[in-house]
């Protein structure tokens, strides 16, 4: 009988969202996805003895905000916190494991966003792991302080705290390397009123930044997610060509 595949717990925030390029790559690094969506009533594990990780995904409300939901995942970071899983929080993932650290979650003192491409510069901690991209692909309006004990990783101008670590297996990053072709044009649809926001760029830059830039960030989140979780000894079989379109 065939050994069950390891786990990793993902934690979405709408019934339309997708973990889409990263939950390609992490069936493809040997993992099974356990798809929770707290908003709609899917309930957190008290341990995560049966997951190799988790990771929580982002989405668009904020971290502060009072929805029972925000607080309940917020405060469940102390599972893979005290357990020592790997823990990796993108964006709104990102700020809730910094509001559970005692950071600050907040917006740009000029009101500024970061809405499409933008500049990453690693940190020399940073380096020290891996290559970073040079840009990535951002969506967002709030930024967060670095926690107390944390190693910043990534910067960048307008929000400076782009990506960190905390203790050997907690990550946060601020920028979305998750986004396939179709997730990226259904966000400029939706997205589009955000356009006007100080800061923020249009629709084509970020469609066309992605023929640019994201061949660049696909090859670093694989990277990433391979030495935040590991990787399987049974790797899955490449993505059917069916689902080649929302693989890329």
């Amino acid at each position: 009988m065939a050994k069950p595949r390891p786990r990793i717990l993902i934690v979405l925030h709408q019934e339309t969202s997708s973990p889409g390029r990263i939950g390609h790559l992490l069936i493809q690094q040997g993992f099974d996805l356990d798809i929770r969506r707290p908003p709609l009533g899917d309930e957190l594990p008290a341990t995560l003895d049966g997951h190799k990780g988790a990771i929580i995904f982002g989405g668009p409300m904020s971290a502060n905000d009072p929805d029972e939901f925000v607080k309940r995942e917020t405060d469940w970071l102390s599972v893979p916190l005290k357990e020592n899983k790997p823990f990796l929080g993108i964006c709104l993932g990102a700020q809730m494991l910094v509001n559970h650290l005692g950071g600050k979650v907040e917006s740009h003192r000029e009101g500024l966003v970061e809405i499409g491409w933008y500049p990453l510069e690693a940190t020399e901690e940073g380096k020290s792991l891996m290559d970073w991209p040079t840009m990535v692909y951002q969506f967002h309006r709030e930024g967060f302080s670095l926690p107390a004990d944390a190693t910043l990783l990534a910067t960048a101008s307008a929000y400076p705290n782009q990506a960190f670590r905390y203790g050997q297996n907690a990550w946060g990053i601020q920028f979305h390397a998750e986004l396939t072709r179709v997730m990226m044009h259904r966000w400029v649809v939706h997205g589009a009123p955000r356009f006007e926001l100080p800061g923020a760029q249009p629709g084509h830059d970020h469609l066309g930044g992605r023929l640019i830039w994201d061949m660049h960030l696909k090859r670093w989140v694989t990277e990433f997610l391979e030495m935040v979780f590991g990787t399987t000894s049974r790797r899955a079989e490449p993505i059917s060509y069916a689902d080649r379109d929302v693989a890329l």
